[in-house]
């Protein structure tokens, strides 16, 4: 069971991570929910340090890891 944390960012609602799979899932406030793949645990723990969660998806994450569009939170349970 993922734990979801809730996140201080303007776009980004809440995250969670597999780390035996590596994989962080990211909601964000427009209700999209996406899974990025290959994330190492270390970063996840940065990502959830950062001053800035949306700055750092921008710089980090996104383009950098492959991902999936999963589900609108209409349709995806947490």
């Amino acid at each position: 069971m993922m734990e979801w944390m809730p996140l201080d960012s303007s776009a980004l609602s809440s995250a969670a991570c597999v780390e035996p799979e590596h994989t962080l899932y990211l909601r964000f406030h427009s209700g999209e929910l996406y899974r990025y793949f290959h994330l190492p645990p270390e970063q996840y723990q940065d990502f959830l340090a950062a001053d800035s969660h949306g700055r750092y998806f921008a710089y980090h994450i996104r383009d950098r890891f492959p991902c999936e569009n999963l589900a609108r939170s209409g349709r995806a349970s947490a």
